[in-house]
């Protein structure tokens, strides 16, 4: 589809953040970020369990993203025109038994709410990467609260293989992580369900020769790694985008934060407090990704699905 140069904006709601991207798209399809937003309200909260959205979740999501329609609104005064937004949904709205009505609920706040299956939400999130990471062939790896997406294709080009798995970093610690700090057979049992549930995928991908030349990797556990190490009192997206991680660093992140309890957690310098719960949960994943693809590095990008929906919005593509 022939492509539109201008100012879009994505809000992506997942299992644990909800986010906000105001960003120009030129006409070589490259992304310029004018604004980000970020808020962890945790959507996903017992979602697994009990298969719904918590009114409270839902209503954490709702305040979240009039911040951020008020942030766009002061954008589009200094644009000079109007910013087409799209919000979109993943893991804990498709999971949810009312994700209809959570739809209807942040539509009355004046936004467009999709709620995309895994493998689009896998595509997008290539799509965003591959703005970055051009001419490799490379396999993106998107740790959330819910699910996992792992594709593997020619950035800027096409996706030779994708999968969207059910394992994420709040929905693995609420089916195994009972004490606090986790136990070690509670962090083993992790393991073993992570690299069962992703393994069958890893092995058709080398049995196809789907070898990456490069493992990127998206989201907030994989950021997190990066500002714990640098010990960033404030997050610097500069120096966290483009970060080689070892499975060195990985690995004495994970020792450090599966030490300490949730709230001495919490005061790590470099970690979120609100990703404290569940961050433990995304280094298992991290480490398990890291292993099935045989690497002892990954690059980070802080371009991601954000980047993706304003592209496919640019495009004019069917959401």
């Amino acid at each position: 589809m022939t492509l539109q140069p201008g100012r879009f904006g994505a809000i992506d709601i997942g299992t644990v953040t909800c986010r906000m991207l105001i960003a120009d798209v030129l006409s070589d399809g490259s992304v310029q970020d004018v604004e980000r937003a970020y808020t962890i309200v945790n959507l996903g909260e017992d979602v697994d369990a009990t298969g719904v959205l918590k009114e409270s979740a839902i209503a954490r999501a709702e305040d979240a993203i009039k911040n951020y329609l008020c942030l766009a609104k002061e954008q589009e005064v200094a644009y000079g025109r109007s910013i087409p937004i799209i919000a979109m949904a993943t893991s804990a709205a498709r999971d949810a038994q009312n994700g209809t009505d959570f739809i209807k609920r942040i539509e009355q706040l004046g936004v467009r709410l999709i709620i995309i299956p895994g493998e689009r939400e896998a595509e997008l999130s290539f799509a965003g990467v591959s703005s970055s990471f051009p001419y490799e062939q490379i396999a993106v790896v998107d740790i959330g609260g819910g699910s996992t997406e792992v594709i593997v294709g020619q950035a800027g080009g096409r996706v030779l293989r994708a999968h969207s798995f059910d394992v994420g970093c709040r929905r693995v610690t609420e089916k195994f992580f009972f004490a606090d700090p986790p136990t070690e057979e509670e962090i083993s049992q992790a393991r073993t369900w992570i690299r069962e549930t992703m393994q069958p995928f890893f092995a058709e991908l080398a049995g196809e020769g789907a070898v990456p030349d490069k493992v990127v990797c998206v989201a907030g556990t994989a950021t997190t790694v990066v500002s714990i190490r640098e010990e960033m009192v404030v997050y610097d997206t500069k120096r966290v985008h483009g970060a080689r991680v070892s499975r060195q660093d990985v690995d004495l992140v994970e020792q450090k934060l599966a030490a300490l309890p949730t709230a001495q957690r919490a005061e790590v310098v470099g970690l979120d407090p609100g990703r404290a719960p569940v961050i433990i949960a995304g280094m298992l994943i991290l480490q398990t990704v890291m292993d099935l693809f045989d690497v002892s590095e990954f690059v980070v990008s802080e371009s991601d699905i954000l980047q993706g929906i304003v592209l496919a919005e640019a495009h004019g593509e069917v959401l």
